[in-house]
């Protein structure tokens, strides 16, 4: 394996510290947007688009159209990838922001069942399809660039600050709907809920003053100057580490389940069935949110320190544990069993995973095939996660209770370790981002 070669830039310094921050802003801005969805579709897209016989039906749809953007990650991580890897990282990003900002206005502007009948979740669910493609796309380049102009030793903390962008973006888009949930529930439901997917006009700006002043990186650079790059690095990352694509995409899932779960449909759920409980709900994702903030940096240093696999399944088994309160307190509505589910699950459990996975994947893969291999890797995880809180929901309904969801959480998780075990194992988990040996062993 060879490391990274050094930029030539004698401010390494600085060049490093604006990386670092524009992929953390960058990739803050995506995920608000992106999960702005899923408290909607927790809150109020259900009976406004989606209108059904009963509440539960309304809230079961509302979810399908959650997963569709998860559907759509995966290839918007493949068309991201195959380009970024061919014509490098700078292009795939800013295309992904300006995609991802347009879409979450749209929803922010669309009429709803009563007004349109039909092209209302047609258009929803179009809408929901783009930002899919958007995020997909995004989370790879994000993190490569990071991981990428990282120093040696230090590639999970470099790799950990665009990861920050997830709860930084969920406190946001927590903050707003909280903001706008304020609101008498007609003024909620007639347009305060609106208010958050039109200010991300406001952020694409921001985003794409922040992408233009990046360059590609000195892995992609050292790479294009030897004649590295391939005509289809995708083909080729399938055909040379299948193990790690498949070990990959269940460590995904297992940082996804926790997401989807704790974030979608506990949320739902702790909400109460009329929404009674709807600001205790989001009030305890806020401070858990802010929370991860912080800790996502510090189980990146640590993942650097002792290695990804302690990290990672340390927090795996952190939300695990968050199922107890989650699943017996948090439904009748206690505010305390919230934050500390919420705590658990999410600035614990899931900071120690998301932390170790955006470096653990980069360093898997040589340059020529990253962008193709960790993007694939990772969002066909996650698409599958997006499935859970629908399963979640059907389950509560069908067996009226919560032991059938604990029982297949508990086994998502005991894969995503094993696959976390194998991975680790496999690419000497601290060691330098490779540049373009073949690894595979």
């Amino acid at each position: 394996m060879t490391g990274t070669p050094a930029a030539a830039s004698p401010d390494q310094g600085a060049t490093r510290r604006r990386v670092l921050i524009s992929s953390t802003i960058g990739s803050t801005i995506e995920w608000y947007d992106f999960y702005l969805y899923s408290t909607a579709a927790a809150l109020v897209l259900g009976p406004l688009f989606l209108p059904a016989s009963s509440p539960t039906s309304s809230t079961l749809a509302a979810f399908g159209t959650y997963a569709a953007g998860f559907v759509a990650r995966p290839i918007g991580g493949l068309v991201a990838g195959h380009f970024g890897d061919r014509i490098g990282r700078k292009t795939l990003l800013v295309a992904t922001v300006v995609l991802m900002g347009a879409a979450t206005v749209g929803i922010g502007l669309l009429p709803t069942y009563a007004q349109i009948g039909i092209w209302a979740p047609i258009l929803l669910i179009t809408l929901r399809i783009l930002q899919g493609l958007a995020v997909g796309g995004e989370w790879g380049g994000a993190v490569l660039l990071a991981v990428e102009h990282a120093p040696p030793g230090r590639q999970a903390f470099f790799g950990s600050w665009p990861q920050m962008g997830f709860p930084a973006g969920l406190f946001l888009g927590t903050v707003a709907f909280s903001a706008a949930a304020t609101l008498p529930d007609e003024q909620f439901y007639a347009w305060g809920w609106r208010l958050p997917f039109l200010v991300s006009v406001l952020l694409v700006g921001l985003g794409l003053f922040i992408r233009l002043r990046l360059d590609d990186g000195p892995a992609f650079a050292h790479a294009r100057s030897r004649g590295q790059l391939l005509e289809n690095p995708l083909l080729a990352a399938l055909r040379r580490y299948p193990r790690r694509i498949v070990a990959g995409s269940a460590a995904a899932l297992g940082h996804g389940t926790i997401v989807t779960l704790f974030t979608v449909w506990l949320l739902s759920v702790a909400s109460g069935p009329t929404g009674e409980h709807r600001s205790t709900a989001l009030l305890a994702l806020m401070i858990a949110a802010a929370g991860q903030c912080l800790s996502t940096p510090a189980f990146g240093t640590l993942c650097d320190r002792i290695g990804y696999r302690s990290v990672m399944l340390a927090g795996l088994a952190a939300a695990a544990i968050a199922l107890i309160p989650g699943l017996l307190w948090v439904p009748g509505g206690s505010l305390a069993a919230a934050v500390v589910t919420f705590l658990l699950a999410m600035t614990v459990g899931h900071g120690a995973v998301y932390a170790g996975i955006a470096g653990l994947l980069a360093t898997s893969f040589p340059t020529e095939v990253r962008f193709s291999a960790v993007s694939t890797t990772y969002q066909l995880g996650s698409t599958v996660s997006s499935f859970v809180p629908l399963v979640a929901a059907a389950l509560a309904t069908t067996t009226g209770g919560f032991g059938v969801i604990a029982a297949i959480a508990l086994f998502v998780a005991a894969a995503a370790a094993a696959a976390i075990v194998v991975l680790a194992r496999s690419v000497h988990s601290t060691q330098p981002a490779p540049t373009g040996a073949d690894m595979d062993t």
